[in-house]
């Protein structure tokens, strides 16, 4: 269990770092590109990011399902359990909210798409953000 659960906290850990990034840095500068070149870059965006995310949300994923049955009965099943739940939350609100967002603005720079993008994201943010505490958690039950 213990590559599984460093699998795990390394892939949780990355997202974090990455979804904090995405929400106050990369998302907001989408109003400075341009509206001209807009389409392309939302599209090279696109592809370009789920290189990085694809991967790192899968194996955050998997690993989450797996940890369920791998811990022992008690609070740290819990902790995974509850763990899993936010994978649940942050997977529907990116199918739900975030990629039809990115849909839309791949036909042009639309500021309303942009404010429900940027405000959507805050649930994955903060889904991140509790998932990190419950891992980390998580760890020092397994660990004690």
């Amino acid at each position: 269990m213990g590559v599984l659960l460093a699998v795990h906290a390394a892939a949780t850990a990355a997202m974090v770092g990455l979804i904090w990034f995405v929400q106050v840095v990369h998302y907001p500068l989408f109003r400075r590109v341009g509206v001209a070149g807009f389409a392309a870059y939302a599209r090279a965006h696109q592809q370009r990011t789920s290189w990085v995310v694809a991967p790192l949300m899968g194996a955050e994923a998997a690993t989450a399902i797996a940890l369920v049955g791998a811990v022992p009965a008690g609070p740290a099943r819990w902790l995974a359990i509850g763990g899993l739940a936010l994978v649940v939350v942050i997977w529907f609100s990116t199918l739900l909210w975030q990629v039809p967002c990115h849909r839309r603005l791949l036909a042009g720079y639309d500021e309303a798409v942009v404010r429900r993008l940027v405000r959507g994201n805050w649930v994955r943010t903060l889904a991140w953000s509790c998932r990190a505490v419950l891992v980390f958690m998580l760890v020092a039950a397994v660990h004690v």
